[in-house]
């Protein structure tokens, strides 16, 4: 990207407010919640996008659960189209043999990625291993994926905001929003 982003003027619509996600984290907290009671869980947060969404979502979880940190990486640069070739920037820092996990995703579109993610840490011996994603994409869907907890199902768009990135900027906004389409193929 070689023009400065304008975090307000880049966006063509806000698609879900801060009000919306937040009424629905708390919504997925209460969920899980229920369905791991009595149980210890272990969230795995999907670097960077997922950093904002797991932040809240574990703190609307009302039973003891630990956390750990992966990243993984399918695109590249500013690119808007996942490579399809997945590399593990970062792995676990805990084993979670025999512990109940829960992958967070901020966002579900091929499910190229999420399909490598969660072979991947199967074969790290989980008592059960769930998914939880704020965002659902299935019209790019490529990889079926059993999603366990969606927050929400969107068009396809371009989405930024709320840990969502175009060449690492628009993270920090609260809410989610459509990413104007002269921003990323304008070459100016």
């Amino acid at each position: 990207m070689t023009r400065r982003p304008d975090l307000t003027a880049d966006v063509s619509e806000i698609l879900l407010s801060e009000e919306q996600i937040q009424a629905k984290v708390l919504e997925l907290g209460r969920r899980i919640s229920d369905d791991f009671a009595g149980r210890e869980l272990t969230l795995v947060s999907v670097l960077k996008g997922s950093l904002p969404f797991m932040a809240d979502l574990m703190r609307a979880i009302t039973i003891p659960v630990q956390i750990d940190l992966m990243e993984v990486s399918s695109y590249g640069g500013t690119a808007t189209e996942s490579s399809g070739l997945v590399r593990i920037l970062k792995d676990l820092s805990s084993s979670i043999d025999g512990r109940h996990v829960l992958i967070v995703e901020d966002i579900i579109d091929t499910g190229l990625t999420l399909n490598y993610l969660v072979r991947y840490l199967r074969g790290k011996n989980p008592a059960s291993l769930k998914i939880c994603t704020l965002l659902d994409k299935p019209a790019r869907r490529i990889v079926e994926i059993a999603i366990d907890y969606r927050g929400f199902q969107i068009p396809d768009q371009f989405v930024i905001g709320y840990g969502l990135d175009y060449g690492e900027a628009y993270r920090n906004l609260r809410f989610v929003g459509v990413l104007r389409p002269e921003v990323y193929t304008d070459p100016d």
